[in-house]
């Protein structure tokens, strides 16, 4: 729901630290000149001015919940611009799900003539873009399979409850690993502040970085509980890392 959440006034909602307003969860990656993004939430025109984006050159899809790909539309701009149509990625349910949330955009009879500019591909294995791999992992998120990714050194798994064995053998050896936490009780469909801990303990990255927190977790008292290795990710972070 974003921090701060609607309607609320506990200590994180109302903190006047930064880094505790958190806009829903997506990354940009830029590499060889061009931009890749992982997830279009409702947020993405805030924070394709924030760090001022000029440009996407794909953008792949975890799955197809509203804080996720509602930002599709805002996309349009950008398209605007392109030669060729913006290529989306995203497994057969989450692409079926887009098509038909945004079907204005997608339906071939759709006369809207300022659509976004966008054609949809389903994910059939490993992809490279740009000179870059991205393996799709499957994690369990509740009940639902949702795609997970790592791309070179580092891997970008949100919203899941657990992690199966095979997409736990495809992450080792990472320098950066994002992953969710949503707060520190247990929830039946995202993996909680300890249960992620763990998760980095039996991986073992140089470096994790907690994504989709709830207001539950403010940034600076968190921080100072957890490992120097293992930090809250915060709206604007830059990192780098091999591709």
């Amino acid at each position: 729901m974003g921090v701060p959440t609607i309607g609320c006034s506990c200590k994180v909602c109302t903190s006047t630290d930064a880094r505790d307003r958190r806009t829903r969860p997506s990354i940009m990656l830029e590499y060889g000149g061009h931009v890749v993004l992982i997830d279009s939430t409702p947020d993405f025109r805030e924070q394709a001015l924030r760090e001022k984006i000029t440009r996407v050159d794909a953008v792949l899809y975890t799955h197809a919940h509203a804080d996720h790909i509602l930002g599709l539309d805002d996309l349009r701009p950008l398209t605007f611009k392109r030669e060729q149509k913006l290529p989306l990625y995203a497994d057969d349910n989450t692409a079926k799900i887009i098509e038909r949330m945004f079907a204005y955009v997608f339906d071939p009879e759709s006369t809207y003539s300022t659509r976004p500019q966008v054609t949809l591909h389903r994910l059939n294995g490993a992809l490279e873009l740009f000179g870059a791999e991205f393996q799709p992992l499957r994690v369990l998120h509740g009940h639902s399979e949702i795609t997970a990714y790592r791309f070179g050194t580092a891997a970008y798994l949100t919203d899941f409850s657990s992690i199966p064995n095979s997409t736990m053998e495809a992450l080792h050896g990472l320098d950066l690993l994002f992953l969710d936490a949503l707060r520190r009780r247990p929830h039946p469909t995202h993996s909680s502040l300890d249960e992620s801990l763990r998760v980095v303990e039996k991986l073992a990255p140089r470096r994790a970085f907690f994504v989709h927190m709830s207001h539950d977790l403010g940034h600076e008292e968190t921080n100072a509980s957890l490992p120097a290795h293992i930090r809250l990710a915060h709206d604007g972070l830059k990192l780098e890392f091999e591709i």
